[in-house]
């Protein structure tokens, strides 16, 4: 009798997860034993070396009641809580991300608010929600998870999708001053732990865009050089 052996089944938790978030990020962002546990405002506000409510601040203060916002990826803690709050019931809050648990924890969060939705999608690749002419993209905390390569690729799709008096805003790490401390802690995360973020130690998030002539970078720093906000428009 011939024995037939069907396939292992895929676990849900990883099918169509990009082989970097599984090789590098399996602990943090993958792997649902874990998420649970990380997924809390204080090891928000630990990893952020206790500047998560200014950062938070700098992308909620661009959010206006009634917005079209897009959100790339679902951010530990309460962000898109407030976030999805701030634009309110006449507007429209949409978050993308990659990874199922992520986008479980996602859901849960904005349950009962109608103006919301979950998309499962790169955001390399996102196409919109039915044309959605978004006033309002953010990246909180993304592309220093993501190769280089993605980087220029996401950063590029949020720029095809900017229309004229829109506005993109990226939170992220930053390059710090050579006398800020953090600099040499976070020397040691980067080489065991995130191995893509040094990228925007070396390069302006403005070099990833095809065209970065054609919008207006409004860059400030945050805690020595750490962290930073970039703001995107196109030129009037």
């Amino acid at each position: 009798m011939i024995k037939i052996h069907s396939p292992p089944a895929v676990d849900p938790y990883y099918d169509g997860v990009p082989a970097y978030m599984t090789d590098v990020y399996d602990w943090a962002y993958v792997n649902p034993a874990w998420v649970p546990t990380l997924d809390r405002n204080w090891v928000v506000r630990v990893l952020l070396f206790l500047n998560d409510q200014r950062l938070m601040r700098a992308y909620l203060d661009e959010i206006k009641e009634g917005m079209r916002v897009w959100q790339l990826a679902h951010v530990y803690g309460d962000l898109i809580t407030h976030a999805a709050r701030k634009v309110g019931p006449q507007g429209v809050f949409h978050l993308t991300d990659i990874t199922p648990i992520q986008l479980e924890r996602g859901t849960r969060k904005l349950v009962g608010m109608d103006w919301t939705k979950v998309i499962r999608s790169d955001a390399a690749n996102f196409e919109g929600d039915q044309g959605l002419d978004y006033n309002l993209i953010c990246s909180f905390f993304l592309l220093h998870e993501v190769p280089e390569e993605k980087k220029f690729e996401i950063v590029n799709n949020m720029l095809f999708k900017l229309s004229q008096g829109n506005k993109i805003v990226f939170i992220d790490y930053h390059n710090p001053k050579k006398w800020q401390p953090i600099r040499y802690v976070l020397k040691l995360v980067n080489r065991y732990l995130e191995p893509f973020a040094e990228g925007l130690w070396h390069n302006e998030i403005r070099d990833y865009a095809k065209n970065a002539e054609r919008f207006t970078w409004r860059k400030r720093t945050f805690f020595g050089g750490v962290y930073q906000c970039v703001v995107v428009e196109h030129k009037n």
